[in-house]
């Protein structure tokens, strides 16, 4: 079994920062890639982006040159730091890691920007 957690939602005002991170524990032999998914009231989960075990990244077009994600040195986890932050972006954000063929899930941490 594995458990995702994440951390470090809040509420920002416009043009603000914030940094989230995600932990895989439990039965992690070979993470595939971990990734940000977002998804707000009335929408659909959306990816924000994702890294693999070799540390390509793909990134959704919405965030591009204001969002970063990168990988702790202990490779299980993952952060995500958000700038220049847009109303828009509020939402929850889910930690999805993948092993081997599975996806696990996180509970999600909320992000509201306020304009």
């Amino acid at each position: 079994q594995v458990q995702v957690v994440e951390s470090g939602g809040g509420l920002v005002q416009a043009g603000g920062s914030l940094r989230l991170s995600c932990t895989a524990s439990g039965s992690i032999f070979s993470i595939n890639a971990m990734g940000w998914y977002r998804q707000a009231p009335g929408k659909q989960r959306e990816l924000v982006a994702t890294i693999t075990g070799v540390g390509s990244t793909i990134y959704a077009d919405s965030v591009k040159g204001r969002f970063t994600i990168s990988r702790g040195n202990a490779k299980n986890t993952v952060y995500l730091q958000m700038n220049s932050l847009e109303p828009e972006d509020t939402a929850t954000y889910y930690c999805k890691t993948t092993v081997t063929a599975f996806h696990y899930w996180g509970q999600g941490t909320q992000v509201t920007v306020s304009s």
